[in-house]
C-alpha cells in the first residue's frame, strides 16, 4: 500500500493548493476534508493521476502516513483547531507531528504545543503567507513549536517554500511553541500598515491631486522600479488599470468599507500588552474600523465642515514627495514590528533570528519586497540592533526623505485628506528621536490626582517620589508599577 509523506486536512483554497504544491515537489500527499465531496473533486480533478491519496475518515488518513506521521491542518483558526487536535491525539503514536498552518493566535499555539507534548506527540504552528498563489507555487513559511519536529519537516517545508533570488528557501525554524505564529502575526500587522499607507497615498493622488486611474497606474509602475519595489505596490499598479467588460475601472465600483480577520487587531493588542508603540498597525486597524462606518460617514459628510480644495502646488514634485513619504513610513512600520518582536522574544524566551525572519519574508509572502534585503543586512551586521532607525542605511534613508514626508503630512492636513498611518509614522519618528517628551507633566498629573509618584532627573533611576501638591493630600503615595 502506498504511504504518504504528509497529510493535509482542509481542502479549501489554501489547503488544496498546498496539496498540489507538495505533490509537484515529489511528495506523496494524503488528504482529508470534513465535506467528503471536496475530496472527490480534488482526486478526480486537479490531483487526477498524481500521488495524492484521498482519505474519507480521520482513521484512514492516519493509517496512510509514514512514521513519524505528519498531519498539517489547513482549517479555520480557533475552536476547529482544538477540536481536530482532540480527534487526532488518540489515533497517533508517540513522536507523531501535528501541524497547524492556519492563522492561529500565537498564545493558542503556546497552549496547544504544551498539550500535544504532554501526550508525547510533537506540535508545529507555522505561518503560511502568500495567499492561494503562494500555497501553490511557493509560500513563505514560519514554523515554530516543538524543536524535535523540525528535522522531520525541514526537508519538506524548505522544498515547497518560495526561494530568494540567491536560492535561499523562504522558510527557517523560528522558535519554540508560539514563535512561528507570532512572527506570522507580525507579518500580517506590517501588511495592514503597508496596505493602509498605500491607500492613503492613493487617496491623496485621486482627491488631493485630481489624478486619473491611468495616471496613478503609471506612477505606481515607476515606483515599483524604485526602492518601493514590492508585491503590494505591484498589485496596486495592476488594480488601478483594471477594467471590466464594459470598460469601467473596477476599483471605482468597489464599496469603501474594509474587512479584516483579526490578525491586525491581535498585533495591536499584543503591542499594548508589551508596552510597545506600534502606532502604524494600530492606526491601520482603526482606519478599517472607520471605513466600516459607511452609513455614519455618509450622514456626517452632509453636516460636518472641512476644507474643500485640492493641492495647488507643483503636482509632479508632490508626487515624488509622496513616494518619499511612503518609503519613510514603510521603514517606520518595520522598525515598530521588529521592536515588538524583540519585546516578545524577551518575554517568551524566544531566540529569534531577526535577519533570518527578513529572509523568510523576501519571497512568497504578501509583504515581500526588495526592501527586506536591507533589513536582513542590518541585523546580520548587528544582531543586537535595538531599532532599524539606528542602522546607518535606514537612518540615512529617513533623513533623506524627511522634508518630503513633512510636506506631505502638512498638505494632507491643509486640504483635509486623512493620513492616519503616514502621519502617525512621522509622529513616532519625532517621538523616538526626542531627547525629552512631555511625560514629565503627565507623571506630575498622575501624582497630583492619584499619588502615583515619579522619578527625578537629579536622582538615580528606580527611586520614586511623591509631592503633596495641594497641601491636603498627606504623604502617603501609591506604589510605582507599570501595567
Amino acid at each position: 500500500m502506498l504511504q504518504a509523506d504528509i497529510g493535509v486536512v482542509g481542502l479549501a483554497v489554501m489547503g488544496e493548493n498546498l496539496v498540489i504544491n507538495l505533490e509537484s515537489k515529489g511528495f506523496t500527499v494524503a488528504c482529508y476534508n470534513r465535506e467528503l465531496e471536496m475530496i472527490d473533486e480534488l482526486i478526480n480533478g486537479r490531483a487526477s493521476g498524481k500521488n495524492v491519496i484521498g482519505c474519507y475518515t480521520v482513521e484512514e488518513l492516519v493509517k496512510s502516513l509514514k512514521r513519524p506521521r505528519k498531519i498539517m491542518m489547513m482549517i479555520r483558526a480557533g475552536e476547529p483547531v482544538d477540536s481536530f487536535i482532540n480527534i487526532l491525539l488518540p489515533l497517533l503514536e508517540d513522536g507523531d507531528i501535528i501541524i497547524d498552518g492556519g492563522n492561529s493566535y500565537f498564545r493558542d499555539t503556546i497552549r496547544r504545543t504544551e498539550l500535544v507534548e504532554s501526550k508525547n506527540k510533537l506540535y508545529i504552528g507555522t505561518g503560511v503567507s502568500g495567499g492561494e498563489e503562494g500555497a501553490l507555487l511557493g509560500p513563505s513559511l514560519m514554523p515554530g513549536g516543538s524543536p524535535a519536529a523540525w528535522q522531520h519537516l525541514k526537508p519538506i517545508f524548505q522544498k515547497i517554500a518560495a526561494h530568494t533570488d540567491a536560492g535561499e528557501p523562504c522558510c527557517e525554524w523560528v522558535g519554540e511553541n508560539g514563535a512561528g505564529h507570532f512572527v506570522k502575526m507580525i507579518h500580517n500587522g506590517i501588511e495592514y500598515g503597508d496596505m493602509q499607507m498605500i491607500c492613503e497615498t492613493y487617496q491623496m493622488m485621486k482627491y488631493g491631486l485630481g489624478m486619473s486611474n491611468q495616471q496613478m497606474h503609471e506612477v505606481f509602475k515607476r515606483w515599483n522600479e524604485s526602492e518601493l519595489n514590492s508585491y503590494l505596490i505591484e498589485i496596486t499598479r495592476d488594480i488601478l488599470a483594471y477594467k471590466d467588460e464594459d470598460g469601467n475601472y473596477v476599483l471605482d465600483l468597489i464599496l469603501d468599507t474594509a474587512g479584516q480577520k483579526g490578525t491586525g487587531k491581535w498585533t495591536a493588542v499584543t503591542a499594548l500588552d508589551t508596552g510597545q508603540p506600534l502606532t502604524m498597525v494600530t492606526e491601520a486597524v482603526f482606519a478599517r474600523c472607520l471605513s466600516a462606518l459607511k452609513d455614519e460617514r455618509l450622514a456626517a459628510s452632509k453636516v460636518l465642515a472641512g476644507p474643500n480644495k485640492v493641492y495647488d502646488g507643483d503636482k509632479k514634485l508632490f508626487t515624488e514627495h509622496l513616494r518619499q513619504a511612503l518609503y519613510a513610513s514603510k521603514i517606520i512600520s518595520y522598525a515598530q514590528g521588529y521592536q515588538l518582536m524583540r519585546a516578545a522574544a524577551a518575554e517568551y524566551k524566544w531566540k529569534l533570528n531577526y535577519g533570518g525572519i527578513a529572509m523568510i519574508w523576501q519571497g512568497g509572502c504578501i509583504i515581500r519586497s526588495a526592501f527586506l534585503g536591507k533589513i536582513k543586512d542590518a541585523f546580520n551586521k548587528n544582531p543586537e540592533l535595538n531599532n532599524l532607525l539606528l542602522d546607518p542605511f535606514f537612518k540615512n534613508a529617513v533623513e533623506k526623505a524627511q522634508d518630503a514626508w513633512r510636506r506631505v503630512v502638512t498638505a494632507a492636513v491643509n486640504i483635509g485628506i486623512p493620513m492616519p498611518a503616514i502621519s502617525s509614522a512621522l509622529a513616532y519618528y519625532d517621538g523616538y528621536r526626542a531627547q525629552r517628551l512631555p511625560a514629565n507633566l503627565l507623571q506630575a498629573q498622575r501624582d497630583y490626582f492619584g499619588a502615583h509618584t515619579y522619578e527625578r532627573l537629579d536622582k538615580p533611576r528606580g527611586e520614586f517620589f511623591h509631592t503633596n501638591w495641594t497641601g491636603r493630600g498627606g504623604e502617603t503615595s501609591s506604589s510605582a508599577y507599570v501595567v
